[in-house]
């Protein structure tokens, strides 16, 4: 009577094996989703993404899940990667997940008007790329040909808008992915008109980008615009504090006559016509000031220390006005 006893106990473990695999199986590891942020390495083997997995408390019992996984054929098709998993997931669900490699994208505002040098501060922050390094493949002249772009780098071409991008993306796909954005908008219909008013295309985005750092205000950008142009037909300085700015390294906030009078290519006080390059990366909006600037005589304008700009005609009216807002703010 052994051999019975012997088969019932062995169909006894396997009942309970069938049992827990199953329950396995249907259950979650908690009714409560608590969510965990698990990083999978590449070429991570089947066994190591389970500890992960199970270390988290996201699946109950290792040899269970990577019986199911082999069961599936999926245990080699995991992909790398950073995910966002819960507690209340089932095992098949959770394996679906990783073999799909829905990952985990991290949202990166990239604001109008913002440098290369920011965005790649802002990049860092998000643990996406080093700012450094971001940097340099904004240097790089083989992205510039690529291309098909002019200057030393490609500021102004990093369109300004929400990115979502998964850890480990290679910062030159994100730095293509933020050009390919600006090849979207400045479309055709913005080629034409460039034509229109005998603009490069460089020469536009380098207008925009002054603009942009100019007025935080859409209603002025036009008018800004009109401006800048009207200034350039008339062969007068742009005299555009935001270009000298941007040549001096490690800038301090406080921009004195010295700076004003320092030679730069970036100097707008000491040269006529467009700086060489962009000083910022401009939004569709201020592109479009460029393109369609207001119909209005102004040659000057001020700040009025409230975010907004008064406009004048004349050097008289501008004198005026610098005295009525900028020299009773010293007093």
């Amino acid at each position: 009577m052994k051999w019975w006893a012997i088969l019932s106990a062995l169909l006894l473990v396997i009942a309970a094996g069938t049992y827990q695999g199953v329950s396995f199986l249907n259950h979650s590891p908690s009714s409560r989703e608590i969510y965990k942020t698990i990083d999978i390495p590449e070429g991570a083997s089947f066994r190591l993404v389970s500890d992960l997995l199970a270390n988290e408390g996201l699946i109950t019992n290792r040899i269970y899940f990577g019986l199911l996984a082999r069961w599936a054929q999926k245990d080699k098709k995991v992909k790398s990667g950073e995910y966002a998993l819960h507690t209340g997931m089932r095992p098949m669900e959770l394996l679906d997940r990783l073999v799909e490699g829905r990952v985990l994208l991290r949202r990166v505002v990239a604001p109008e008007g913002a440098t290369s040098y920011e965005i790649g501060e802002i990049l860092d922050k998000t643990g996406l790329v080093a700012s450094d390094l971001f940097y340099e493949v904004v240097h790089n002249p083989v992205l510039l040909d690529e291309f098909g772009l002019e200057g030393e780098s490609l500021e102004g071409y990093l369109f300004p808008d929400t990115y979502h991008f998964a850890k480990r993306t290679p910062t030159i796909e994100i730095v293509k992915q933020m050009v390919t954005k600006f090849k979207t908008v400045y479309d055709e219909s913005f080629q034409r008109r460039a034509d229109d008013l005998g603009m490069t295309q460089n020469q536009v985005v380098t207008l925009a980008s002054i603009i942009e750092k100019e007025t935080a205000h859409p209603s002025e950008r036009t008018l800004i615009s009109a401006v800048f142009h009207n200034r350039l037909k008339r062969n007068m300085p742009l005299q555009s504090d935001p270009t000298v700015i941007f040549a001096i390294k490690d800038f301090n906030g406080n921009l004195t006559r010295k700076d004003l009078s320092t030679p730069s290519p970036y100097n707008t006080y000491l040269i006529k016509g467009l700086p060489p390059g962009p000083i910022a990366n401009p939004g569709r909006e201020a592109l479009y000031a460029v393109l369609y600037p207001e119909e209005v005589d102004y040659l000057y304008f001020v700040s009025k220390n409230n975010g907004t700009h008064h406009f004048s005609r004349t050097l008289s009216e501008h004198n005026a006005a610098v005295n009525l807002y900028q020299r009773r703010k010293v007093s």
